[in-house]
């Protein structure tokens, strides 16, 4: 579809579908996601204003009867990366620094196809059985869902994700990381609870749960194969999720079957500055001189990072300290102009999971650390 019709398809979808008077569903990409968590939709369990309240609790995605859990982990402080001695240890993994966490939820398990179609496809009829686009008695969260979905291209991920992206049980993949962080926006708009990506420290905190080893479950990779899906005992792609063991803190397939999105762009001397005080946080935001060249640094598939290995992957690749970042070349049979910001074609190894923070940002200033940059879409849309 030609740049501009495109573009003239999407005022008009915003036009024809006017979700509120308040800014805050008129442009939802532009809007800081601390606006939408004003009267979330009810869920008993998922209320806590400290630590000690917090529980286990199930989300739904509002409109849907699409479940997911999410598992409260402890705030605490830890050693991230792995020691001099660790095998398969690489460079960028030292040396270790403590990180102080704070409390948050995190999705038992990565994002399934189950619960990305309805982002992903929501108008479409995809793996749906009856689309939504007839209806007109959208809530005022469905349709800013609605309004932040449509103006999305729409692209099947099926040849580029093991040709499984029908297998609802499966981890979605495939995605850029920015597509990542629009889906949590989306999921924060739906339910008015803030979700997002897990920072690196997050999200080895959790992989973690209190080890120390190589591994959560300790340094043997020969028992790998009891709790994830890694190179040596899967030929067919990526498996169902919570079809392994689980870790210490309930969490399935943190190493091993897709890699997982992570918050913060890629320094391989990230450790040794935080160590000498040269930077007061791993999340590391690099500064783009336009916004165009931040909408092409997305889109060639740079520097973004994953954890956690993969089918793909040996063991070593898949222990708690390892890492894989992005590379130009997940985008090599990408046929669009520019790239497109939303997938990899070479990449189908790598997804993600959702956390929840105990606090929420409470500035607009705070959610630019953790919300996909909207310049980078209006770059992408905009007719060229």
């Amino acid at each position: 579809m030609p740049r501009l019709l495109l573009t003239g398809l999407i005022l008009a979808l915003f036009a024809a579908h006017p979700v509120s008077a308040q800014d805050v569903f008129l442009n939802p990409i532009h809007t800081p996601g601390m606006k939408f968590l004003k009267d979330p939709v009810p869920n008993t369990d998922s209320e806590a204003a400290t630590q000690a309240e917090m529980k286990p609790y199930v989300e739904t995605i509002t409109g849907t009867d699409i479940t997911f859990k999410m598992v409260p982990v402890p705030g605490g402080k830890f050693l991230m990366g792995s020691p001099a001695g660790e095998k398969g240890r690489e460079d960028h993994e030292g040396p270790q620094v403590e990180a102080e966490i704070a409390p948050f939820w995190i999705e038992e398990h990565e994002v399934t196809w189950a619960e990305f179609a309805q982002y992903l496809q929501q108008y479409q009829q995809f793996w749906l059985r009856e689309s939504r686009f007839q209806r007109t008695d959208l809530t005022d969260r469905e349709k800013v869902m609605d309004a932040m979905a449509r103006p999305t291209y729409v692209w099947d991920f099926s040849a580029i994700s093991y040709g499984k992206s029908g297998k609802l049980d499966h981890p979605a993949s495939g995605m850029t990381c920015y597509a990542a962080q629009v889906y949590c926006k989306w999921l924060t708009a739906a339910t008015g609870r803030y979700y997002r990506l897990p920072t690196e420290a997050e999200w080895e905190y959790a992989c973690r749960a209190g080890s120390t080893t190589a591994f959560s479950f300790g340094d043997d990779p020969d028992e790998l194969a009891d709790y994830g899906w890694f190179f040596v005992n899967t030929d067919d792609g990526y498996n169902q999720v919570k079809a392994k063991k689980p870790n210490d803190w309930g969490l399935y397939d943190m190493n091993g079957n897709v890699a997982e999105w992570v918050l913060g762009d890629y320094d391989e001397n990230a450790y040794q500055k935080f160590q000498a005080g040269e930077i007061k946080s791993l999340l590391i935001h690099p500064e783009f001189e336009t916004d165009m060249k931040a909408m092409i640094h997305v889109a060639i598939g740079k520097n973004s990072i994953a954890r956690g290995g993969s089918c793909d992957h040996f063991a070593d690749g898949c222990r708690s300290a390892a890492k894989l970042v992005s590379q130009p070349g997940w985008k090599e049979q990408d046929p669009m102009l520019p790239r497109s910001i939303w997938f990899y074609t070479e990449a189908p190894y790598v997804g993600f999971r959702i956390i929840r923070p105990l606090a929420p940002p409470k500035t607009a200033e705070e959610c630019k650390l953790y919300e996909p940059d909207p310049d980078v879409y209006d770059k992408y849309v905009k007719p060229h």
